[in-house]
């Protein structure tokens, strides 16, 4: 098949989209399928390798450095010149400039449009509009997300609950459940010692980690008010916290205020294939506690390496978290959540325990597997009118 996706969003920017566009392209070529990505560009990035990779000239986003808007113009030229054959299905993979570019790069193909929800909005506007009642912003998202939902043939979920959430917003188009799978590369032995080394951490210090966007809507501020009641436990913990974005400046802030700062590492963001494998495994548990994940990759990344985890299991984390072995889902108290991870940290047979069951869990979720599910999703949405009647017939 012919694949034409379209995103607000890829590398260099660093987050779950990029990572699960590059995931699924990457395991849709080496199916043979050819997959076309049009994503903005990025000021002093590397010109990308994949010839594949189509930018198109952007803009910056006013108070959010780290993402770009298409530059509108360019990318309806851009547009202009497909034509139908090109291509057989639209995959659109965010819900901004890229979505009403899709719909109408699909039109112009005349082929069926994709479209995969990433993004909990309901639970993630408020963030950055305080300004703005929570009510009037919830329903804001639930209008949109439905509006949005019913202009494609198929919706994507990377979850159950995301996709139960979208039926109850009154979303009736169809929804086809397909979380991020984990690439081999994942699963290759980091080297956590290395890791202590380069960051000057001790062998025998107990190591939490966190990774992920460093944004207001991953509920960080609850791990780090945890680690208050962790440190009475085990004085000489470490909560590294690995990413980058708009909530830095303000987690800076409360570590301090409670206290933490010989307690609190952050280290940026980290090389995929190299030092962010490394850096898991350095980990003695991975903690999580967001409330808005459609997934949680990162909890699955961390399981490849054989990290304990220690969460909350809130929409699509619950689906990762369901039935795992490697893993202990703890509810949003801190005195509790501290309780579990003083558990892993202070338990080593506990520990290995959940390190041989983590690696177990994360082999379940191939990322050709659930890529050869996807391109089923495209040929069903191919299928021709004529021929659908035949088939039922048959």
């Amino acid at each position: 098949m012919k694949i034409l996706m379209v995103s607000d969003v890829f590398f260099p920017r660093v987050n779950g989209v990029s990572t699960s566009i590059q995931t699924y392209r990457t395991d849709l070529q080496s199916l043979g399928h050819q997959c076309v990505l049009v994503a903005p560009g990025y000021p002093g990035a590397a010109p990308d390798s994949d010839p594949d990779i189509v930018r198109i000239p952007s803009r910056g986003v006013p108070l959010d450095p780290e993402d770009r808007l298409f530059v509108g113009h360019k990318l309806k030229a851009w547009g202009e010149q497909l034509r139908p054959g090109d291509f057989d299905v639209v995959h659109i993979q965010t819900p901004f400039a890229a979505h009403y570019a899709g719909l109408k790069f699909a039109k112009r193909l005349g082929v069926p449009v994709v479209e995969t929800y990433h993004t909990y909005f309901e639970h993630y506007l408020h963030h950055y509009m305080p300004m703005v009642p929570a009510s009037w912003l919830k329903a804001l998202a639930r209008r949109w997300t439905v509006s949005q939902c019913h202009q494609v043939d198929a919706v994507i979920s990377p979850s159950r609950p995301m996709a139960d959430a979208l039926k109850a917003y009154g979303v009736n188009t169809p929804i086809e459940i397909l979380p991020t799978g984990l690439p081999t590369s994942c699963f290759a032995p980091g080297n956590g010692t290395a890791f202590r080394v380069h960051i000057g951490v001790p062998a025998g210090r107990p190591l939490a980690l966190f990774v992920g966007r460093v944004a207001h809507e991953k509920n960080i501020d609850f791990l780090v008010n945890m680690l208050v009641e962790l440190r009475k436990q085990i004085p000489s913990v470490l909560l590294v916290i690995a990413g980058e974005g708009p909530a830095e400046a303000h987690l800076r802030s409360l570590v301090a205020a409670r206290g933490l700062s010989d307690s609190v590492r952050f280290i940026g963001y980290l090389d995929r294939k190299t030092t962010l494998l490394d850096c898991y495994h350095a980990a003695d548990a991975f903690v999580f506690a967001s409330r808005t994940e459609t997934q949680g990759l990162v909890l699955l990344e961390a399981m490849a390496q054989g990290t304990p985890v220690v969460s909350t299991a809130v929409m699509g984390t619950a689906d990762v978290l369901a039935g795992t072995t490697g893993s202990l889902v703890m509810p949003e108290d801190v005195a509790l959540f501290a309780n579990g991870v003083a558990r892993v940290l202070t338990d080593k047979v506990l520990r290995a325990q959940l390190s041989k069951g983590a690696r177990q869990d994360a082999l379940k979720w191939s990322s050709r597997t659930l890529a050869e599910k996807l391109i089923r999703v495209y040929q069903g949405l191919a299928v021709t009118p004529e021929a659908a009647v035949v088939e039922e017939a048959a």
